[in-house]
């Protein structure tokens, strides 16, 4: 609900498409620089402090934009203001929140988990934007600040109720030797490099056409808001579709396949929703849009928990922050400016082709790389199925 109605009441308040992919910039550009700081504090503290801290940073931040909304002190430099700051948060959270959740589940689980977490994200993708889009045009984005800011509560005090077994620390003399080893690993690591190089392609080039929703929604389609809130909540129902797919497995044989096929589906289902002109088959095309992009995301993401080891897991996760997140702010302002000169369906067309190539280069590659994939996470001892087996596949087969 928060992420529409921020996108909305910048719509609103400026009607340009290039300032909505400069607020999305300025809200994503700390986690591109600063999350290597944020995998050093995962990997140093404790990772459930370390969470509850990120968490009611964000519950306040998120009072004070329905505060400054609901009073009419808003303004397009408030916004960019807050967004730069709950980037800085985001930054320490989503390395934390990563590395935390095997903490919480173990390894054996991880791949569910992740699936799950996903499902209940992507679950609330659905329901949240459909509701954004009527109370946004019913009473104001003001009031969809303000659910976000008490859902935090519920959060904290499930953060402060867990009991997990503290982990082992490992003191180090260096910061900057800390992250440079987090670097080191993922530069020396092929089938990790790979996985992240694609995640950032995909984060640059493809997924600022979350950005110019409200461009599509109101000049292409002419849905208004509430027209936005149905094309949002249709891609969370793909992504949420994803996620109980991935749900449904119990190793991590041919993941690396998967992730291939969903890259180049993402692509695929982009530009057909880039040349659409009617509102409904838009919404449908956003199905598998969704779908597919969930499937890669969370693919990669469990791929690369299993293959990491835990004292590294806080620092490679910020580099996984730092491909998903880190490169969407430069996708966005980017996209927002193609997007001011040629128009939003060029902007996500191109992209979209973009990220097919990414697709096809990494499925060529891949044969290659699952010797070590498989070597990672034998020395990793994940579960669920054979590791030797679940990584190995024969070459014809793709």
């Amino acid at each position: 609900m928060q992420n529409v109605a921020q996108a909305w009441l910048v719509y609103r308040l400026t009607g340009s498409a290039l300032l909505l992919g400069s607020v999305t910039f300025a809200g994503q550009i700390p986690v591109f620089l600063t999350s290597p700081l944020g995998g050093i504090v995962a990997d140093r503290y404790n990772r459930q402090k370390v969470v509850i801290a990120t968490q009611a940073a964000s519950m306040i931040l998120a009072f004070a934009f329905a505060w400054l909304t609901l009073s009419n002190r808003i303004t397009v430099n408030e916004v960019f203001y807050l967004a730069i700051v709950r980037g800085i948060v985001n930054a320490f959270d989503i390395p934390g929140r990563q590395a935390f959740l095997v903490e919480m589940v173990g390894k054996e689980d991880l791949i569910n988990a992740i699936a799950l977490n996903s499902s209940m994200f992507n679950g609330a993708r659905i329901i949240g934007p459909a509701i954004a889009g009527i109370v946004v045009a019913k009473i104001g984005e003001g009031w969809c600040f303000f659910s976000d800011a008490v859902s935090y509560i519920a959060v904290i005090i499930g953060l402060f109720m867990m009991s997990v077994s503290p982990r082992e620390i490992k003191p180090i003399d260096s910061p900057i030797e800390h992250v440079i080893e987090g670097f080191r690993f993922v530069r020396e690591t092929a089938p990790i490099r790979a996985l992240l190089l694609l995640l950032g392609l995909v984060s640059l080039v493809a997924m600022p056409y979350t950005v110019l929703m409200p461009v599509f929604a109101d000049r292409v389609l002419h849905g208004g808001a509430r027209g936005l809130g149905i094309l949002m909540g249709a891609t969370g129902l793909g992504a949420l579709l994803g996620a109980l797919t991935l749900a449904t497995r119990t190793g991590v044989r041919g993941l690396g396949r998967w992730v291939t096929l969903s890259c180049g589906g993402f692509a695929i289902s982009l530009i057909a929703f880039a040349l659409s002109k009617n509102f409904w088959l838009s919404a449908v095309l956003l199905v598998p849009v969704g779908f597919c992009m969930m499937l890669q995301m969370s693919s990669s993401n469990t791929l690369i928990q299993a293959m990491v080891p835990d004292h590294l897991r806080g620092r490679v996760m910020s580099v996984y922050s730092m491909m998903f997140m880190g490169m969407a702010p430069w996708g966005a302002l980017l996209g927002g400016a193609v997007a001011d000169r040629l128009g939003a369906p060029v902007a996500v067309s191109a992209g979209a082709v973009a990220a097919l190539g990414g697709a096809a280069i990494f499925g060529l590659r891949l044969p290659g790389l699952r010797v070590e994939a498989r070597r990672l996470i034998v020395a990793q001892g994940m579960v669920g199925g054979d590791p030797a087996e679940e990584m190995t596949t024969r070459v014809v087969e793709d």
